[in-house]
């Protein structure tokens, strides 16, 4: 089953950029298709590979950081190709 999620990591603290962009090159590395706004990132892929990669690197993002929140949201398809059509 393929899924989409989007992703928006607030780290609350000072020196917050690092955090949010090692989390997002580990991402980008994981083969994964990966896109990326000015205020989310969006994960696409086959369930159990996206919720794997997501379980290990929310935990790595969450131990560099001091307090945070991770908003998500997971679609259950593949909405990477998604155009608007208005």
């Amino acid at each position: 089953m393929d899924i989409s999620v989007e992703l928006t990591l607030s780290p609350l603290q000072d020196d917050f950029e690092p955090v949010i962009t090692d989390f997002i090159k580990k991402l980008r590395a994981s083969g994964l298709t990966v896109k990326e706004n000015p205020l989310s990132t969006q994960v696409y892929g086959e369930y159990s590979k996206v919720m794997s990669l997501l379980t290990d690197e929310v935990k790595t993002a969450f131990e560099s950081m001091d307090k945070g929140l991770l908003y998500m949201k997971i679609v259950k398809s593949d909405r990477s190709d998604y155009a608007p059509d208005f």
